[in-house]
């Protein structure tokens, strides 16, 4: 006794095959979709990234300019001070005149 095989059905054959082509189409299509999608998703994230960059670099600048302006008001601010030192002598000074000339005009009354 030998085993017997079943005739094979053309014509399921031919539809087997036809599946088969259209599940290579769609897997074909599946995969360009998501090729496509991951470079979109890359793009969008290079993007992100230089815009991330961009920031982090200007605020630096803005950082070290905010720095270097506040030691310019400092010293501008230290070379006020210096320059008003002789501000109250001078002040008592027109005081002491005043009350002079207060006196004066009160002897000439």
């Amino acid at each position: 006794g030998g085993s017997s095989i079943p005739a094979i059905d053309p014509g399921a054959l031919q539809d087997m095959v036809a599946l088969a082509g259209q599940l290579a189409a769609q897997v074909d299509e599946l995969l360009r979709n998501v090729h496509c999608g991951l470079q979109a998703l890359t793009a969008l994230s290079v993007g992100c990234i230089q815009t991330y960059r961009d920031g982090v670099e200007s605020l630096g600048e803005a950082a070290d300019l905010s720095i270097r302006a506040m030691y310019a008001l400092v010293a501008r601010c230290e070379e006020l001070d210096r320059a008003m030192q002789p501000v109250p002598a001078l002040a008592k000074s027109i005081r002491d005149m005043k009350g002079t000339l207060e006196r004066l005009e009160g002897l000439c009354k």
